[in-house]
């Protein structure tokens, strides 16, 4: 687990926690190859520079998103943000994360990736990189 994300998920009320290092270890085996660091303030893994997922403290629990996850086609990612492809799933509890679920989303996370690493060089559009 990289320093910084430990340091996030240690801060984080025990219940919060338990979900963040849940969720660290997962994407971590799982996108083994990304970069993960704090960006905005919350833990982000990158492909080649480009957000792939994330997890940050709100006040409806622990979400979770996927930068393109609309376009999983999966039910349960239904937080659907209004301008961009991201998708996200709520969790109050560890015990509410199923692991091969995530896995099969990390995996879709690594085939279907929008181009946000140029989007404000591209002055707000996206354009699908697979």
């Amino acid at each position: 687990m990289q320093a910084e994300i430990s340091k996030y998920n240690e801060a984080q009320e025990e219940l919060d926690r338990e979900i963040c290092d849940t969720l660290t270890r997962i994407i971590d085996e799982e996108l083994s190859e990304a970069e993960s660091k704090i960006w905005h303030a919350h833990p982000v893994w990158f492909l080649d520079g480009n957000p792939i997922v994330g997890f940050s403290k709100q006040k409806k629990g622990l979400r979770l998103m996927f930068w393109s996850g609309a376009d999983f086609e999966e039910d349960k990612l239904n937080i659907r943000g209004e301008k961009f492809k991201d998708a996200s799933i709520f969790y109050s509890a560890a015990s509410e994360i199923e692991a091969k679920e995530v896995k099969t989303w990390l995996k879709k996370a690594r085939e279907i990736q929008w181009d946000y690493k140029n989007i404000v060089k591209r002055k707000g559009k996206l354009e699908r990189l697979k």
